[in-house]
């Protein structure tokens, strides 16, 4: 098996395909969609609406937490999750950037 040689490639292009990764399961972008729509939660909400387990549920959290995406305090005996905006606005235009390329210059002969 190969080693993946990130260190070959971009800063950009390494943070690119680490976010692409976090939206790459689809209970990730249930969690981040649940969050836009109420602003904040605590992981036992996010049980309930999304179905899956709580442990399950947390370490998807976790991943989020890690790329910067959500953030959470600690509220009691719980930890309230909500969209972290300064990451997301510099994630969002991350890829903006990458997906806002030129498209004139092909043409439809590939």
């Amino acid at each position: 098996m190969g080693l993946i040689k990130t260190d070959i490639f971009s800063k950009n292009q390494n943070e690119l395909a680490l976010i692409a990764k976090v939206f790459a399961h689809p209970a990730r972008v249930a969690i981040l969609q649940y969050l836009f729509d109420v602003n904040s939660c605590v992981c036992g909400d996010l049980v309930e609406e999304i179905g899956l387990a709580q442990p399950t549920v947390s370490q998807h959290l976790k991943e989020l937490r890690t790329m910067g995406l959500i953030k959470g305090e600690v509220e009691g005996r719980n930890v309230c999750y909500c969209i972290d905006t300064k990451n997301w606005i510099a994630m969002r235009e991350k890829f903006m950037f990458f997906l806002d390329q030129d498209l004139t210059k092909f043409d439809d002969k590939c």
